[in-house]
């Protein structure tokens, strides 16, 4: 029986895929050529940030309309009665939103009142936090059904809401924002970044929609391992599927609950540590109690907090800067303004006085590294001597303390300080380069097409990073478990197309606005920041300064005003300090808070209810069904989960990576592991079970290697020379050959293999 799609649907797919193609990889090679203007936009920047999206949501959409009118309604699908009870949701969530934005006004006349911001944040937090908690009381279960989808019974515009939640993770709430502001269009010195994250978060969905999502719904599964198990059979394709569910989810959930911690510690003033146990609490109420049912109704929720929380302060921005609220058709003037103070910057003298004192301090560091034990032991005894030269420490008690203190801060021992003076070395000669090692926000590409050789070598290399980080965003959207699955909540496979092409517009009002915000604040800096002297700076300046991580500044060439490259931001500032950088009253930053907190929440969510699914459901029960075990299936769901968490925050607290490269290394991951075996499972009547293990083992195999292989300090253990890149692609874009692995895997292995007996999969394409 064939699986592919009939004749009249493959040129609707063929058709649409070409011009995703097009629009996303197509456009972007070009980008560097595109710099004419339209309408104030250079073209290639606007169609990266804007345009782009626009057409993969007419994809998305055009795709479900011409699907659903083709397939013949569902005869057992009552449409009167759903469509009661969607009127009913939207009473509610009518109700639900105007509740909240009459509850922030009247925080904001309570505060205009007097009322202490430690006040405004205990309540704002503990309202919102009750609301989760109730929903996920309200939503607790112990049915498979329930537990796991959510009863199949949610309608594609709210499932669309809550999708919306569970993506817009912290990643792309606190770090996305700051990502463009230090990335501009495409990142610098090799590093892909910038509006990658833009065409791929979002290109994703297209895939999605035309590929995988409508086709595992109507096979009516409860996990993404179950596809694997029901399309090939036998025991290791589930558990392969099963085990990669796992390290991709738990890879994802790490930077989630990292963000929670950051968030609730900046909102209640706990240790970070502190905020990561209070903050799993409101994770582990709605997942824990209810599962997917009690998750979906929560994360519908939470979008509208995190969506109000990241327009109000870009909104405010663009009509202070632009005299225009609306920020996405704003903001393209200011990338003129922001051009000009960039070549500024770069002609200052003090600007390049502060870049000379950073080289130099790059060069004394490059000096001790020659003799590390020589240099630490030279470096400790001077102190000492300074110290026993002060008369024990009594002539001058606040110098003496410095003493102390530079003396107790020195590295501990030999290896330490090889490892924190090489990182110190490439950071200061990172900042000794032109704008501080940033990259022009508006340029497409580092270096120069028609430049030297080398700078032809650049730019070539960071065009190539770029399409490698957009094509692992991409084909990882569309293996991720924990999104996949919240696509088995619909009624029908008609609501599942619905409900992607929602929860693409839902999620582009936030992707429109983040590089608006990105543009908005580097103005912001750059125009009322840089430039001032430093005992005029801004008050918050100093507030989020107590955080080395996300702010820091001095007095680097000693004229006492500060230099663009004096000052350093940490990603995870942009959005959060957006409110205080706006000039918005408190409640806006306790909003603020709270919206990330909600990201956060929502994905480690819907994370560790797959995790749990995957080793309860897929592992420990192997998918049994029977109603017998239905009670032990959930319970176990739910002890898995609690037993991640607690891993999780663990993890989280020992402060990984940052929390855009862990999500995005999570994104090659799940694209190398799943999608080749499944998009080939799905069309492809040849694979064979022997084909998708090895598809799947090869594809994440490779995927893993290149990235511990590209571990400075893995390379410096085993003594490797050089970086070790293939073609120069970072190792955040290992996908590219993990999925290349899994695809060349799959294939050779499913036509040597012989015909396997197919399990009757009519449901796929009927």
């Amino acid at each position: 029986m064939s699986m592919a799609p009939g004749p009249r649907r493959w040129p609707l797919h063929a058709g649409l895929l070409a011009v995703w193609f097009a629009a996303s990889f197509g456009v972007i090679f070009f980008a560097r050529d595109l710099q004419h203007a339209v309408a104030g936009w250079p073209l290639g920047s606007w169609f990266a940030a804007q345009g782009a999206l626009l057409v993969f949501i007419a994809i998305v959409v055009v795709f479900a309309g011409v699907a659903n009118r083709r397939e013949a309604p569902d005869p057992d699908f009552d449409e009167a009665r759903f469509q009661q009870l969607v009127r009913r949701y939207h009473r509610r969530f009518i109700a639900w939103v105007l509740g909240l934005l009459l509850f922030l006004v009247v925080l904001a006349f309570a505060e205009r009142a007097g009322l202490g911001k430690a006040w405004i944040a205990s309540i704002f937090l503990s309202a919102t936090l009750l609301v989760y908690t109730v929903i996920g009381v309200r939503g607790r279960t112990a049915e498979a059904s329930e537990y796991y989808v959510a009863g199949r019974r949610i309608p594609g515009l709210y499932n669309g809401m809550a999708t919306a939640a569970d993506w817009m993770s912290a990643a792309s709430f606190i770090s996305l924002a700051g990502g463009l502001y230090l990335q501009g269009f495409s990142g610098a010195n090799g590093q892909p970044g910038g509006l990658a994250y833009i065409l791929g978060w979002t290109g994703g969905f297209c895939l999605v929609a035309l590929l995988v999502a409508p086709y595992l719904r109507r096979m009516e599964l409860y996990t993404v391992p179950d596809f694997f198990a029901v399309r090939f059979g036998g025991h290791w394709p589930r558990m392969i599927a099963a085990l990669a569910a796992v390290v991709v989810s738990f890879t994802y959930v790490v930077a989630q609950i990292y963000g929670v911690g950051l968030i609730t510690s900046r909102l209640t003033g706990v240790h970070f540590e502190i905020g990561i146990l209070l903050g799993l609490g409101g994770v582990l109420v709605c997942s824990f109690l209810g599962g997917m049912r009690a998750v979906t109704w929560t994360q519908a929720v939470q979008y509208w907090v995190m969506i109000l929380a990241f327009l109000i302060p870009v909104s405010w921005l663009s009509y202070k800067q632009v005299g225009n609220p609306f920020a996405p058709l704003a903001y393209g003037q200011q990338l003129q303004k922001i051009a000009a103070m960039e070549q500024a910057i770069i002609d200052s003298p003090q600007e390049q006085a502060v870049l000379a004192e950073f080289a130099r301090r790059a060069e004394r560091l490059d000096h001790k590294l020659l003799n590390v034990e020589q240099s630490l032991q030279a470096e400790r005894q001077e102190l000492r001597s300074k110290l026993n030269a002060m008369d024990n420490g009594q002539a001058n008690d606040e110098l003496a303390n410095q003493l102390r203190h530079e003396l107790a801060a020195l590295p501990r021992d030999v290896p330490a300080a090889r490892e924190r003076w090489t990182e110190q070395a490439a950071d200061y000669r990172e900042r000794a380069k032109p704008l501080g090692g940033l990259a022009r926000h508006g340029l497409a590409f580092d270096g120069d097409p028609n430049g030297s050789t080398q700078q032809r070598q650049e730019f070539n290399t960071s065009r190539l990073n770029f399409l490698a980080l957009m094509f692992c965003l991409m084909v990882g959207t569309a293996g991720l478990p924990h999104l996949l699955t919240r696509y088995y909540t619909t009624p029908t496979v008609a609501e599942t197309r619905r409900s992607v092409a929602w929860s693409l517009i839902f999620i582009a009002m936030l992707y429109v606005s983040a590089p608006a915000l990105a543009v908005f604040v580097k103005y912001e800096i750059m125009a009322h920041v840089v430039g001032q002297p430093f005992d005029a700076l801004p008050a918050w300046m100093s507030q989020w300064a107590k955080d080395p991580s996300l702010l820091s500044f001095s007095d680097v060439n000693g004229d006492h005003v500060l230099q663009f490259s004096e000052l350093k931001i940490g990603q995870d500032l942009v959005m959060l300090a957006s409110p205080e950088i706006s000039g918005l009253p408190y409640v806006v930053s306790v909003l603020v808070a709270a919206g990330g907190l909600a990201a956060a929440l929502s994905t480690a969510d819907g994370l560790l209810l797959t995790i749990g699914n995957a080793l309860a459901h897929d592992v420990y029960f192997a998918g049994d069904t029977s109603k017998a075990q239905t009670m032990r299936r959930v319970m176990w769901s739910k002890f898995a989960l609690l037993v991640v968490a607690l891993i999780a925050a663990y993890v989280a607290a020992q402060r990984p990576a940052g929390i855009l490269y862990l999500v995005a290394a999570s994104f090659s991951l799940a694209g190398a592991a799943f999608v080749p075996a499944m998009v080939l499972g799905i069309f492809w009547p040849r694979t064979s079970r022997a084909g998708a293990v090895t598809g799947m083992l090869g594809g994440l195999g490779m995927t893993v290697y290149y990235m511990v292989i590209n571990v400075p300090a893995v390379r410096l253990a085993l003594g490797l020379a050089g970086d070790g890149l293939w073609f120069g692609i970072q190792p955040v874009s290992a996908g590219v050959f993990g999925v290349a692995a899994g695809l060349a895997g799959t294939v050779l292995v499913s036509l040597m293999s012989a015909p396997q007996a197919q399990t009757d999969l009519q449901t796929l394409h009927p």
